[in-house]
């Protein structure tokens, strides 16, 4: 089995050393870094599978960072920070991170989080698969092999979080999922604070897959409900 790699860029050595202890309790290989352009450094000279990102680092930081990363390197990324507001963790999402914790944190959740993290993109169910290797409603299809989403010839760049929330909702046309139900999905259960990024998630998906993001044909809002996607029959 497959020993993941974790890396921690953090300036804060305390916080390193406490998750670097979690992590490593649960089987993880961890490296740290305590700047970002050191952090960059180990993700182009070594295999990470994974990125704990903090946003207020020397050097180089987080954000920079994230989209320094997206750019070669496809891999989930969490941050860690203490900046709370909402556009902070809208800005996070939208450069390319899969999730957002803010300090203080409890480092049994980061570690479910991370657990949650790797499962969701390196473990996706490929049960949608009908022969052919790919997921397809109307002019969108999923390769399930390579995890590449294209709208007609178009590749769509998005998150493995983005991806592993628009297969669950493609697989059901019409369904309706509730927040909670996407988070338990993605998570394994459900964190107070998922709501929001489940909201900004969508919100970026619909601003790659949808002509009119305000009027959208794919991810449709159930008020009061949840999310659904549109119903195309293939």
């Amino acid at each position: 089995m497959k020993k993941y790699r974790i890396l921690i860029a953090e300036d804060d050595k305390d916080i390193i050393e406490v998750l670097k202890l979690y992590l490593e309790n649960e089987g993880y290989e961890v490296e740290s870094a305590t700047d970002g352009a050191a952090a960059l450094r180990v993700i182009q000279n070594e295999e990470v599978d994974l990125g704990l990102f903090d946003l207020m680092m020397p050097k180089m930081n987080g954000y920079d960072l994230i989209r320094e990363v997206r750019r070669n390197y496809n891999m989930p990324i969490i941050i860690l920070s203490a900046k709370r507001e909402d556009s902070d963790k809208i800005i996070g999402l939208d450069i390319g991170a899969d999730d957002y914790l803010t300090k203080p944190f409890n480092p049994l959740e980061v570690v479910a989080r991370v657990r949650a993290a790797l499962r969701r993109f390196y473990k996706l169910n490929p049960a949608s698969d009908t022969g052919t290797g790919e997921l397809q409603r109307g002019d969108l299809t999923i390769n399930l092999q390579t995890m590449q989403l294209h709208k007609g010839e178009k590749e769509i760049p998005v998150t493995a979080t983005e991806l592993k929330i628009l297969m669950m909702l493609m697989k059901n046309p019409g369904r309706v999922y509730t927040k909670v139900q996407i988070a338990q999905q993605l998570n394994g259960r459900y964190f107070e604070s998922d709501e929001n990024t489940i909201m900004v998630h969508i919100s970026n998906l619909r601003e790659k897959i949808e002509e009119d993001s305000r009027n959208p044909k794919y991810l449709i809002t159930v008020r009061g409900l949840g999310y659904k996607f549109g119903d195309f029959r293939n």
